[in-house]
């Protein structure tokens, strides 16, 4: 299985790919699925700054569009170590709960937390109603 220090790696790879013309903030993320394989994201951002997608979001909607669905790590890296931000923590505890999340700065100095500790008391498929019975 790949390392911490190997998936802060591929996250800062990724960091290299980013589109950030307007903040100059570059953010890669790489996340780990079950099996072993690693697929990365970078930030892109858009004139129209609601169009903006973060690192996070791409690396995890393009594994769940290659058909990944158990993810065990995301790395994240940027200049200077920063966080994900809400949306992304949203996404972590949807789709990865369970996940271990390495911050990396862009020496490759990296802090390790989880998903439930980045979102703690967090909204969930389980906090929405049970669907009716039909």
């Amino acid at each position: 299985m790949i390392t911490a220090e190997a998936l802060v790696s591929q996250a800062l790879e990724a960091r290299q790919h980013a589109y950030a013309p307007y903040s100059e903030y570059a953010v890669g993320a790489a996340v780990l699925a079950a099996n072993g394989t690693v697929i990365k994201g970078c930030n892109v951002e858009n004139a129209s700054y609601g169009a903006t997608i973060c690192a996070e979001r791409v690396a995890l909607t393009s594994a769940i569009a290659q058909g990944k669905r158990n993810f065990l790590a995301i790395a994240v890296a940027t200049q200077n170590g920063g966080s994900p931000c809400g949306i992304c923590r949203q996404v972590m505890v949807e789709l990865g709960p369970q996940m271990t999340v390495y911050i990396s700065d862009e020496n490759g100095n990296f802090r390790t937390t989880t998903v439930t500790e980045l979102l703690p008391d967090s909204f969930d498929p389980a906090s929405l109603p049970p669907k009716p019975v039909t």
